[in-house]
This record gives C-alpha cells, structure tokens and sequence, in this order.
C-alpha cells in the first residue's frame, strides 16, 4: 500500500497546501472509516448522505492516524493536529490514486465489469492468475469512485497483477474508473437489464460499459461475449488497435463451451481448445460464461489449463453469490441475494431448478431496482419463467415482488405461491416449511436486504 512522507505527496499530487509544519510526517495507507482505520493511515473525512466524515476527524486520530485531509470551508478545524487542508477530500482521494497507480508501472491490471456476474469473474480471474503471479483484487465490491480509489491505494509495491472491478449507474462513471486504473486487459462479461432507468435500453448500458476501453492501454487485450449481438461491427470496435477474444456457447468463439454438468456441489464443463474437464466449486451454468471469460485472460498470460483447474478447485468467492449454507431443520438455503436483475434472476431460478437432491424447491424473491417505466413488466416476466415442474414454492417479498407472484400464478396453483408484505409472517411460514430435503434460494437487489431474513433461518439460529 501507499507508504510516503507527506511531503512526498505533495510532490505526486501538487494541490496539497499548508504541509509545511507536517511534511516529514509519514503515512501508512489510506482510510475513510475509523472502525476500519490502521495505526498510519492518512484519513479522507468524506461527506456521506447522513453524517460528514469531519465529525470523526478526532477520533481517527485516537484510533492511530497519521495526518488527515480536511475540506478548506468547513469550519472549526481541531488545532494542533496534522491537518492537510485541500479544497475537496474526495478529489484528492482520487489524485492521489491516479498518481499511485502510475508509479506502479511494471504493475498489470485487469479491469471488468458487466451488467452482471463481474465480481465472481473477478474472482476468477483471480485465482488462475494467482497460480502464477502476485495478486490483488477488489474487496468485495469496491468499485465505484470512492472503492477504486481505496482499492488502487491498498496495491503493495510487490503486486504483480491487480484484477479491478467497475461498477457504475451512469454514462461516465466506467470512463472515469478506467482511465484511473490504465488496465492492460479488460473484460464485459455481459450486456443485460440492469440500470435501465439511467441508461434506457441495452444499447446505452453496451455505450456504458464500453466505456472500459477509454483507458485500456493500446495493445491491450479485451474479452467480451461474442454471443451478444450488440457487440457485432460496433463501431468502437472495428479496426481498433486492441486485441480481442471472445467467449459463449457458439463455435464462432474464440472460446466456447462443449459440455455442463451441474450439481448441488459444483459445475463441471468442458471447452474447445483443452482436453481437461474443469470443475468449479460454484453451481450455475452462467458461472461457466464468467469462468471463459478468466480462462482467456489466464491463457493469454501464461497460465496452463491443469493450473487453472487448480485455481478453479481453490475459489473462493466473495459472499451472497450462491452461497450454500445449512439451515434450520436439515434444510439447504443457497444465498444470492447481492444484487439481482432480470436476466441474472431468471438464470439463478434456471440453475436452481435443475439442482437433483432435493424433495422440495422454494424460491424467495425480492424487489429489482432500477428497471424504468417496465418495471412491473420485468418483474411479472421473472414470475411467468418458473417452472412449476421443477419449482415447488414461489414466494415474493417487497412492492415490486407482488408482480413476479402474478406472473407466477399464471403456472402455479394458489397455494404454491405467496407475496409477504410482512417480515415477520415470511418468517413464521418459512420456518414451518424448512424441512431435511428442503432447498429454499433467496435473490433480490442489494437494497432488499435478504440476508437479514435469512440469518433468522440458519442452523445456528435454531
């Protein structure tokens, strides 16, 4: 991570001011958060929706920093500590990344991004470079213009590869994250549905999530999926100078699947250009599309295919991406309530569906957000794809889930299907349900919180 006197920042980022009294002071990384904070980080008080990171200013001292950035118009600075005043914290956070970032140049960064599956292809990627070189990666899903930042700024001098996230809601936001991290290859994993009510139709998230190429180095490699045809002839692609490859299920790719098998302890595939049968300890056969995308990336950068089945065997995914947990009574619960558009619900209902092992199947689905006008359409349409052969219970939870329960009646019989308005009456039918056979999956947007429904579910709970 970062390690500098603070006159050494002044040099790598000129807006610095008043470090005169303080410039031989040295920081040890960088923080926002003083329950997270480490003896020798710089603090960046930033303003939040709620509370304003100056009001704990103090307290990061207490916890151990070294110096902290303050905003030149807010009042009543604490005397007599070391202060850096700049005209906005947030902008110098930023700066200062872009500086760090070119000091690493023997570093190699890998940014992807997509509508969805980007943090487990991050994690993917990951591990098969990991069997060969140095690796970082984005925690968790730090990676938007404060967590790109952070995440650039935590690099050890010693990384050899740093695999990036970037996320985004708005045309601008991937331009911004790419040209900061200059990565060396960059992959899409997809082009679905989410953030349509910023970005209109699948056209404008394709136009966003281009934006990654805005900072890839020219040579640079980049992966996408040759499936989608969105992608064909794009005109920011043809004739371009960067090297591309694809990935899906058609033989027009550079890579493409030959065989899935998928079971309630992993997935196992096959693909054109190997003879190893490739397991990964995650179920899903979209998971296979994500696993393409960080073999190419492994291929390109030198890593055999017996040593990516040896990174795929140690995965480790970040949480709520099909998180398989015991719960009360015997029962199985598969958590993958992260994030969640249409096309990714749909898919996870698919996957869940064909899982052998289990005498009854019940689905919890919550509310997506950031859908547009179509967004009952959407959420009716997720409800009208289960399929009551293979899906015993359909239950919805939140505003917009009541539409998925319509939709699904159109296949279910009344009692198989229920919308919850109530926490605590979910809760009370789930756990008279919840038997040694049972499997009940949960997905919805972030904001819809499942796992705190799932937490009163757990074996430990009981």
């Amino acid at each position: 991570m970062i390690r500098k006197k603070i006159k050494e920042l002044k040099t790598m980022i000129p807006i610095l001011n008043d470090i005169s009294q303080i410039g031989d002071l040295e920081v040890n990384g960088v923080s926002i958060n003083t329950k997270e904070l480490e003896r020798g980080n710089l603090f960046v008080p930033l303003k939040g929706q709620k509370r304003d990171g100056h009001e704990f200013v103090e307290e990061a001292f207490k916890r151990g920093a070294s110096a902290s950035l303050w905003q030149k118009n807010v009042p009543n600075p604490p005397k007599h500590l070391p202060l850096i005043f700049v005209d906005d914290p947030l902008d110098t956070l930023q700066q200062l990344a872009r500086a760090y970032r070119k000091e690493l140049s023997s570093l190699k960064v890998v940014a992807v991004t997509g509508s969805n599956g980007k943090t487990t292809t991050k994690d993917m990627v990951a591990a098969l470079l990991s069997r060969k070189y140095k690796v970082q990666k984005t925690i968790g899903n730090f990676n938007n213009h404060i967590g790109l930042p952070l995440t650039i700024l935590h690099l050890k001098k010693e990384t050899e590869i740093a695999v990036l996230e970037m996320g985004m809601n708005h045309f601008g936001e991937i331009d911004f994250l790419s040209k900061m991290a200059e990565p060396d290859a960059a992959i899409i994993t997809n082009i679905g549905d989410a953030h349509l009510q910023e970005l209109g139709s699948r056209e404008g998230i394709l136009k966003a999530k281009l934006e990654i190429l805005n900072g890839l180095k020219q040579c640079g490699l980049f992966i996408y999926p040759g499936d989608e045809p969105l992608f064909l002839n794009h005109k920011k692609l043809v004739g371009s100078q960067w090297k591309k490859k694809t990935f899906g299920k058609s033989k027009a790719n550079d890579l493409y699947v030959k065989s899935v098998k998928t079971g309630k302890d992993g997935t196992e595939f096959s693909v054109n250009i190997s003879d190893e049968i490739f397991q990964l300890p995650i179920i899903g056969e979209y998971n296979v599309s994500n696993a393409m995308a960080a073999m190419l990336i492994a291929k390109e950068w030198g890593i055999t295919f017996q040593e990516m089945n040896r990174g795929f065997s140690q995965l480790k995914l970040s949480k709520m991406r099909m998180e398989m947990m015991r719960g009360i009574n015997g029962s199985t619960i598969i958590n993958d309530a992260y994030n969640a558009s249409p096309t990714s619900m749909k898919a996870a209902i698919d996957t869940i569906g064909k899982l052998s092992g289990f005498k009854k199947k019940i689905v919890l689905l919550g509310d997506m957000f950031e859908l547009g006008e179509r967004e009952r359409e959407f959420h009716r349409s997720v409800g009208e794809s289960i399929d009551q052969n293979r899906i015993h219970f359909v239950f919805t939870y939140g505003k917009l889930a009541k539409y998925i329960a319509e939709g699904a009646r159109k296949n279910f019989s009344a009692q198989h299907v229920s919308f919850f308005k109530d926490q605590k009456e979910l809760l009370q039918r789930l756990k008279s349900m919840l038997d040694e056979g049972t499997l009940l999956f949960l997905k919805a947007s972030r904001g819809m919180r499942l796992e705190k429904i799932m937490e009163e579910l757990l074996e430990k709970n009981a």
